[in-house]
């Protein structure tokens, strides 16, 4: 007699508190899924998948410290065959197509019902893409880029993003684990690309790029 498959291991990334207990409870109830831990920072995702060992992230975009899209692309970069559910408010489709070419397998919107979710997730259990069809990207091309797309690196959207927050230049060198100077050279290199003379503009600049919401 066969054994029963493992349950996949979940591990969901949501700052909201009542939305982390809505996913707990929906899941708590699937036998397929095992939650293994929830993180609220963005900064703290590689971490926790390092130490949790997730099958399956259910990930928020709109997150603090580091924004959804290149938290995707930090973990694909780590394990290539990571699963990972977006689950977001935003209908930006310009959003959707980013999370999808960074690596995302699923993307649904919160507004959706669950039923959606769970559909979500059963494709990607099976290593399939499914798109929230309220978003209307059933045609997505995953080599589709934003128009106008400013070409930042990986540590110079970070920066950006933590600049954006209000956190200081101390603060954002200790919470990437990187120095002082490295953090202003960052900063002026940003200022010089997105032509950007203060950290007013700075943050005008991460609402562009969809790394700060409005």
């Amino acid at each position: 007699m066969s054994l029963a498959a493992a349950p996949l291991r979940v591990l969901i990334v949501e700052d909201h508190t009542l939305l982390i207990d809505g996913l707990r409870n929906l899941l708590a109830v699937q036998p397929r899924y095992e939650i293994v831990g929830a993180i609220s920072d963005g900064l703290a995702v590689y971490e926790a998948c390092q130490r949790l060992k997730p099958d399956l992230v259910l990930l928020d975009l709109g997150l603090p410290g580091m924004d959804g899209i290149d938290i995707i692309h930090q973990l694909r970069r780590r394990w290539e065959t990571l699963r990972i559910v977006v689950v977001t408010a935003s209908t930006e489709e310009h959003r959707g197509h980013a999370a999808i070419a960074a690596g995302a397998l699923a993307y649904v919107l919160k507004q959706s019902p669950q039923q959606v979710l769970l559909a979500a997730l059963q494709h990607a259990a099976l290593g399939k893409r499914y798109i929230d069809t309220a978003l209307k990207l059933e045609t997505l091309d995953v080599s589709d880029r934003t128009q106008g797309e400013t070409p930042l690196t990986l540590r110079e959207r970070q920066v950006l993003k933590l600049v954006a927050e209000g956190r200081r230049n101390r603060e954002v060198a200790e919470l990437l684990s990187i120095s002082l100077k490295t953090v202003e050279t960052h900063r002026l290199n940003l200022m010089r690309k997105l032509d950007a003379h203060n950290a007013a503009e700075l943050s005008n600049w991460a609402r562009r790029l969809g790394l700060r919401e409005y």
